[in-house]
């Protein structure tokens, strides 16, 4: 294991910074696993105008989740979420980024 994955390891295990939630794929069974939330402002145009939205994001890591899709779910403190646009992935391919909306 190299240094930078002991890294994500201690991140996502900090109490302080990482969650349990339930990942949820089409036609398989619920799977635990660690999260590091986000949930950062965001600022869009539409136009002349400027929108504010709050977002809801998260991390987790690629080891848990091989290949999140758009529609699968997230359940975090019992409210369920589902994936909205393509998960990313972090330059290294350690971490999946993904957006959430309400399910």
């Amino acid at each position: 294991m190299n240094a930078l994955c002991a890294a994500f390891d201690a991140l996502f295990a900090d109490p302080n910074v990482g969650r349990d939630a339930v990942y949820t794929s089409a036609g398989t069974e619920p799977v635990p696993v660690r999260i590091v939330p986000r949930r950062a402002d965001t600022i869009s145009e539409f136009g002349e105008a400027r929108v504010w939205s709050e977002t809801i994001r998260l991390d987790v890591r690629v080891s848990e989740i091989a290949e999140p899709r758009p529609g699968d779910g997230f359940e975090i403190d019992g409210e369920a979420f589902v994936i909205q646009g393509e998960p990313t992935r972090d330059r290294e391919r350690l971490v999946w980024t993904v957006e959430l909306r309400p399910g």
